[in-house]
């Protein structure tokens, strides 16, 4: 059983709740934010990390879809997101936010900083891994990838039919595919010890679907 909050290294992980995604803390940089829908139980579970909500300074988004950017207007923080997926944000593009999924309208955000493959956040790389969305990213530093909604558990991988392409998903997963994972904390779900493994059964599934 998942816990609501366990901390993996120096990186705290908060099971989303209903429809948000997975929300990591990293010191004062939180990475997604869920739909927002839920605040009461996203600022709890960040107090119970010893961290309050007012103090986080920046917010990265692994891709721009509603479920992890939702919650980004409920923190005065600046906000990091892939160039690709940057004007989705900038200019409230609900088609490719997926509001209307959600039953929201989103509005504008302001994008500080545009991410680009090799950019380093909070000790992690960034790692472009389109397939999802076209600027969906991972954060690796070594041994933990926070992969967003490019891979889950157990052979999972993100769908492509919402803004994404299977071509470039099985590009990202080969790219995974070659790091030595030990942790895998994605965009939904459980993480788990091992991803190395989890990464490669996502890569051979789609693989086999080709």
């Amino acid at each position: 059983m998942v816990k609501k909050m366990e901390k993996i290294n120096d990186v705290v992980f908060i099971e989303g709740l209903g429809y948000d995604s997975n929300i990591y803390l990293i010191g004062d940089v939180i990475v997604d934010t869920g739909t927002g829908m839920n605040q009461d139980y996203v600022f709890s579970e960040i107090k119970k990390a010893g961290m309050d909500p007012a103090e986080i300074s920046h917010i990265v988004n692994t891709h721009c879809h509603f479920d992890h950017v939702g919650g980004n207007p409920l923190f005065e923080a600046d906000i990091s997101i892939h160039a690709l997926d940057a004007p989705a944000l900038e200019n409230a593009d609900s088609n490719a936010i997926l509001g209307a999924m959600f039953g929201k309208s989103p509005t504008p955000m302001e994008v500080k900083t545009k991410l680009q493959e090799g950019d380093k956040v909070a000790g992690f790389e960034v790692i472009h891994t389109p397939g999802h969305t076209v600027g969906g990213i991972c954060l690796w530093d070594g041994e933990t990838l926070i992969s967003g909604d490019t891979v889950f558990a157990n052979g999972g991988f993100g769908r492509m039919d919402l803004g994404g392409s299977p071509s470039d998903m099985m590009r990202s997963l080969e790219k995974l595919n070659g790091l030595d994972v030990e942790y895998l904390l994605p965009g939904h779900g459980p993480w788990v010890e091992n991803g190395r493994q989890h990464i490669r059964w996502a890569y051979e599934m789609l693989r086999g679907m080709g």
